[in-house]
Formats: C-alpha cells, sequence, structure tokens
C-alpha cells in the first residue's frame, strides 16, 4: 500500500511504498476512505507545536473507513463496515489512569509515546492499523459522505466537553471562543444537545454574525475587549440570565484574561470546562470558587462511550453536517491539502484527505 511518510519535522511529507498492515488480536484494519487535516497540521510537522512525534511515521488524526481485516477475537466488526476510526488509543494496564496518545498525532507521556511505539502510524494512508476499542460502525454511508463525516473528529471534542460540563436541556452554554473549527462546533453541537441559548465569544464580528445566521436567535454573539472585567459583565448583559456552563475552546495563546473573564460569567453552582491550549495559568478567586460551588475541570478529547451516542446524534438529524464546508485532496496532494488546511481555517471548514 502507499501512505504518507513524515521522515524529519520541518520537512515536506514523500509517499511511499510500505507493507499492508494486518490485524493481531485485539486489532482491526481499515481501509481510509477520508482522513482529516487540521488546519494547524502544519504546525505540528514544522514543530511549532510540541507533538513528541516517533519519526519517521505515517501521521494523521481519525478516519473514516470500511474495515478490510480483524483479529480472532473481533465478534461483532465484520469486513466492508463503514466505521469511525477514534484516534484516542488507552493503554489497557490501567484502568484508573491510562496512558493516552492520539494516534498518528500526539504521545504527550513517557506512556503515551510506549503507546506510539505500537500503534504508530496514522490515517495518512490506504491503509490503518487501529486498536479494536477505537473502530466504531456507523452503518452504511454513501462513500461520497465520507469526507463530510470527518467532521465527526472535529465535534467530538466540544461534545466531550458538554457531556463533562453537565449540559442540560434548556440551559444557557457560553463557547469561549466560537469562531474557530472547534469553537463553532461547540455551538453546533450545544445546540444539538439542547441548549436554550448560547453564548458565542471572539473577536471577530463577522464570524459571530454567520453563526447566527446559520443557527438563528437561540445563538447570542458576545465581542471580546480584552479587558476580563467588562467582557464578564457583556457575557451576564447578553445572557439576560443565569449562565449555567462555560466550555473554554481557544486555542493557544499567551494571555488568560479571555479565560477568566468566561469562567467568571458563570452562575453559582455552576460549570467550567477547559480544553483548549491557552500557553499561561489562569488566576481565579478562591473565596468565589468556593462561595459559590463552582465546578471547574479539564477535559481532554471525550470518553469512549460518547462516540456512539455522538454518532446517533448525527443518524438522528439533531447535529447535520451540512454546514461544513469540504474541500477534498488525494493522497498524493497531502503537502497541499497541509497547505490549504492552514490558510483556510476558521468556521465549518474542512480539508480532508481522500486516500
Amino acid at each position: 500500500m502507499k501512505a504518507a511518510i513524515l521522515h524529519e519535522l520541518g520537512t515536506p511529507l514523500t509517499i511511499e511504498a510500505v507493507p499492508d498492515p494486518v490485524a493481531g488480536p485485539g486489532e482491526v484494519v481499515v481501509e481510509i476512505a477520508a482522513a482529516p487535516v487540521f488546519s494547524y497540521t502544519n504546525e505540528v510537522f514544522d514543530g511549532t507545536r510540541t507533538h513528541h512525534l516517533t519519526l519517521p511515521m505515517t501521521p494523521g488524526c481519525g478516519a473514516i473507513g470500511r474495515v478490510r481485516e480483524t483479529g480472532p477475537d473481533a465478534t461483532r466488526l465484520a469486513p466492508g463496515a463503514w466505521v469511525f476510526c477514534d484516534p484516542t488509543v488507552r493503554a489497557r494496564d490501567d484502568a484508573i489512569a491510562p496512558d493516552i496518545m492520539l494516534q498518528g498525532w500526539i504521545a504527550p507521556t513517557d506512556g503515551a509515546r510506549r503507546l506510539q511505539q505500537w500503534m504508530r502510524a496514522g490515517s495518512f494512508a490506504e491503509q490503518m492499523r487501529v486498536p479494536m476499542e477505537c473502530v466504531f460502525p456507523l452503518g452504511d454511508i454513501a462513500p461520497s459522505d465520507a469526507s463530510r463525516w470527518c467532521a465527526a473528529m472535529v465535534m467530538l471534542v466540544p461534545y466531550g466537553g458538554w457531556l463533562a460540563s453537565g449540559l442540560q436541556p434548556g440551559e444557557t452554554a457560553l463557547v469561549n471562543a466560537a469562531t474557530g473549527n472547534f469553537g463553532s462546533a461547540a455551538v453546533a453541537v450545544a445546540l444539538a444537545m439542547g441548549a436554550g441559548t448560547v453564548l458565542a465569544t471572539g473577536r471577530n464580528e463577522p464570524a459571530l454574525a454567520d453563526l447566527v445566521r446559520r443557527f438563528g436567535t437561540r445563538v447570542r454573539p458576545v465581542r471580546l475587549s480584552g479587558d476580563a472585567a467588562a467582557d464578564t459583565a457583556c457575557m451576564q448583559a447578553v445572557a439576560a440570565g443565569p449562565i449555567d456552563r462555560v466550555l473554554d475552546i481557544l486555542p493557544p495563546l499567551p494571555d488568560a484574561a479571555p479565560v477568566r473573564a468566561a469562567a467568571m460569567s458563570v452562575r453559582p453552582n455552576g460549570s467550567v470546562v477547559l480544553m483548549g491550549g491557552l500557553g499561561v495559568d489562569v488566576a481565579l478567586p478562591y473565596r468565589w470558587l468556593m462561595r459559590n460551588n463552582i465546578t471547574i475541570r479539564g477535559q481532554w478529547m471525550y470518553p469512549r462511550d460518547a462516540i456512539p451516542r455522538f454518532i446517533a446524534l448525527l443518524r438522528s438529524g439533531l447535529l447535520s453536517l451540512d454546514h461544513v464546508d469540504v474541500a477534498e485532496f488525494p493522497l498524493a496532494g497531502i503537502n497541499q491539502a497541509i497547505a490549504h488546511a492552514a490558510a483556510n481555517a476558521g468556521a465549518f471548514r474542512l480539508t480532508v484527505l481522500r486516500p
């Protein structure tokens, strides 16, 4: 088969012939129909974002494909089935605090790097070997829809955040910030989960207005000024009532003011979930947290059982992929796809590799 290989950070990927993967016990080989190319992929491959890749390797984070082969312990997966390949690989020898990596993408700890030695190759290839527990049936889909289904890789992240927050139907949720790829997905997912109102924060006024155009008046835009106290007051004023849940999904920034502003807007007994890439610490008042019973928690990715629930959300029609604008590239165009993704970042834009 053919695969894209990254030999060294800062160099283009090359397309090479490599041996076909073979499924062992607890493993599945999937023929890749579509794989997402994230807008910050260039920053991973040039070393701007430290992802601890064990080079050389085939990168790529998640995929939509069809089962080619299963290990001998598979009881339900069968060749030909359409599947979602979750990149979140958890070590099997610690149920309480397993080491976690994203296959083909990031291994942030020593234990995760040991995992990466086992399940190293990602989805920028014609086929991929995947842990069986990371393969989820989709049901029948049209081959032409595989690219759009790659949006699930983005939408699942805020879905995990909203689950961690305890979001309930009818509540008011705040997405900080809502104008990027993950933030806009967080707005769509919150609405699909039944949020009565979603506050969408950001500095890009046209992008905020576009969210209202897409989803209607349940979305209320809040333009950030950079003054934490003023922004908190603005969020609360726009909400016109208690803000129940806050999901922070900001990109790597050197400024904690937007996070503090959003966190301080939440009501007593509310929750704040941190999923972004902030590069500095956030100071929050101890007594305010204690007296108001505020829950602050971090959430990386999503629990495994969230994936079939999320697929059901899409299948039900409550969450639509119709908003997603997809640009497709063949495997041979991987470097062009990476450049395109970086140049076309933004809400509901997705670059996809079609091996």
